[in-house]
């Protein structure tokens, strides 16, 4: 986390002895706040990262899509229903697409996040958000012991290995997480056909608040994605992808 980084610097700069060592200290954090407080910086790095959109137009029709949670949350105190995060576009885009016959079944993959405690997994939570969506439910899939990605690729798999004409899903998940996803699913044997949703990067725009002033939400942006890259590249290390 790039705040908690500046965070360390000063108080660096507030205890180290070597006055040399503080202004270093202190230049450090001023720097990291400059650079990624920009929002134009941040933007252009999603930019770079994310995999593009495909247009709805363009997508070929399939006989399955396969859409990866961590979108839902679970809260014991509102159970009667269904909490979403942002990346919820991850399940209602490839509604769109069941809707307009261009994906025949939808199988879900994701369990529970959860460490501790016993919370309804994710796939059954879009499941039920897909029913009352009037997806049918012999046209749903559900795949809900996954933990991470490599495991959605790998009981995805399992699933899909005795049907031919299933090895090439439209997979979908955020434009984000997709070069990870992508690749652990072709470890796996399997050919994505790949679909980005839920995007953080927008068009370049060249106002002030867009290219100048410090905008504190680009922290968090510059959070997800070193938690991205740095995934990804533990997965390639691991052999995952």
């Amino acid at each position: 986390m790039p705040f908690l980084w500046v965070l360390v610097l000063l108080f660096l700069a507030l205890f180290l002895k070597s006055a040399k060592w503080k202004r270093v200290s202190l230049a450090t954090a001023v720097a990291i706040l400059l650079v990624f407080s920009n929002p134009f910086l941040a933007n252009e790095v999603w930019r770079a990262w994310e995999v593009d959109a495909t247009p709805v137009a363009e997508v070929a029709n399939h006989e399955i899509a396969v859409i990866l949670s961590g979108v839902t949350g679970y809260r014991e105190d509102m159970p009667d229903r269904i909490h979403t995060h942002k990346g919820a576009d991850r399940f209602l885009h490839p509604l769109q697409l069941y809707r307009l016959g261009k994906v025949k079944r939808l199988l879900i993959s994701g369990g529970s996040g959860y460490v501790t405690g016993n919370a309804v997994p994710e796939a059954e939570q879009i499941e039920k958000i897909l029913l009352m969506a009037g997806v049918a439910e012999e046209d749903i899939i559900t795949e809900a012991n996954s933990r991470n990605t490599r495991e959605n690729a790998l009981n995805t798999a399992a699933l899909l290995k005795d049907y031919p004409d299933w090895q090439q899903p439209l997979l979908v998940t955020s434009a984000f997480h997709m070069r990870r996803s992508r690749a652990c699913f072709e470890k796996v044997g399997l050919q994505p056909i790949i679909y980005s949703t839920d995007f953080y990067s927008t068009p370049r725009r060249f106002t002030p608040d867009e290219t100048i002033i410090p905008n504190v939400g680009a922290f968090e942006k510059w959070h997800l994605l070193i938690h991205e890259v740095t995934g990804f590249i533990v997965y390639k290390i691991l052999g995952y992808c």
